[in-house]
């Protein structure tokens, strides 16, 4: 590709594209990459610079305007996660013959581990679903979200547009569609398929007139929860609804319950109980086994804290420490 035909904004478009079509990135990634690097190379602009001649040193140099501007370090990071993609690629193409990015220390993400429920917590939640839902429809469908998310670590997007076609037959494995398109397999348990056929089966059995059936005979017959939204499914914002109400329910803080917390509880439960970290990633849908790694951190700390909270010397060797 020669190098005098694109200019900057060109030459994002083309790395973005690439990201699509060969990594199979998703449409917010690719607005996220398009967002940090047009700020980047506009940057680079107002310098009389660009892409193809920045130094390390200007890298370095916009890096330190994000800091004075006072982005957080976690923006920083992305930025330059998104910069260093681009000049590889730019490398990779022949743009360039070194790549000015390759070897900056970014200023790295300040590790928050993931808000998980025991399993006392999860349970309590299981308990109170029957007080949750204005009729037996509802709490039937209910019950099958709960236990699904639980029983699979679902992302909430991938579970309220989960196809109906996809559940049925008593499937002791359901083929799930996540980021990019990519797909997998995760099992379910016991509770859960027979939560699902039950709410298959009244689904199915709806009355014509109902409010169920209507949804059924209209835009959400694909869904397996049918919803008057524009998509014809329930939306994530009313799963979030269903979880406060549940966690009220239970008596736990609805802040501390959302369908990402219970993905992690499912995640750190399986670990807990000697899951492997690779089937742990595979199941649910992380690309980077780094990612799945933070559950490690979790359990040190719930180890940490049990210690500390519950062996007979730890607070009388706490207090020596702190004279």
């Amino acid at each position: 590709m020669s190098r005098g035909r694109l200019d900057d904004r060109g030459r994002i478009s083309a790395f973005l594209d690439a990201q699509a079509a060969e990594a199979g990135a998703a449409r917010n990634t690719l607005l996220a990459y398009g967002r940090d690097l047009r700020d980047f190379v506009d940057w680079l602009a107002a310098r009389d610079e660009t892409l193809l001649t920045v130094p390390r040193e200007g890298v370095e140099d916009y890096l330190s305007h994000c800091d004075a501007q006072g982005l957080s370090r976690a923006t920083r990071a992305r930025r330059l996660s998104a910069i260093r993609q681009l000049t590889r690629f730019a490398l990779d193409e022949g743009w360039r013959e070194d790549d000015p990015a390759g070897r900056i220390s970014g200023p790295g993400r300040a590790q928050r581990l993931p808000k998980v429920l025991d399993r006392a917590e999860v349970q309590a939640m299981l308990d109170a679903l029957p007080r949750i839902g204005r009729n037996e429809t509802e709490r039937a469908r209910n019950l099958v979200l709960v236990e699904l998310v639980y029983a699979t670590g679902m992302r909430v997007s991938e579970l309220v547009s989960l196809p109906v076609g996809a559940c049925r037959g008593d499937p002791a494995l359901l083929l799930i569609r996540g980021k990019g398109g990519k797909e997998r397999m995760v099992p379910l348990s016991d509770p859960a398929r027979r939560a699902l056929a039950a709410w298959l089966k009244r689904r199915d059995d709806a009355p014509a007139e109902s409010p169920l059936g209507r949804l059924v005979a209209g835009k959400g017959a694909r869904w397996l929860f049918p919803a008057p939204s524009r998509e014809g499914h329930m939306t994530r914002q009313a799963m979030n609804a269903l979880l406060g109400q549940l966690a009220l329910a239970a008596g736990i803080d609805p802040a501390r319950v959302s369908p990402h917390v219970i993905r992690h509880a499912f995640a750190t439960h399986l670990l807990e109980g000697g899951a492997d970290l690779r089937a742990i990633q595979t199941l649910l849908g992380h690309a980077d086994l780094g990612t799945t790694e933070i559950y490690t951190h979790v359990m040190d700390t719930r180890m940490r804290d049990l210690v500390l909270n519950h062996h007979p010397l730890a607070k009388g060797r706490g207090d020596e420490n702190e004279q």
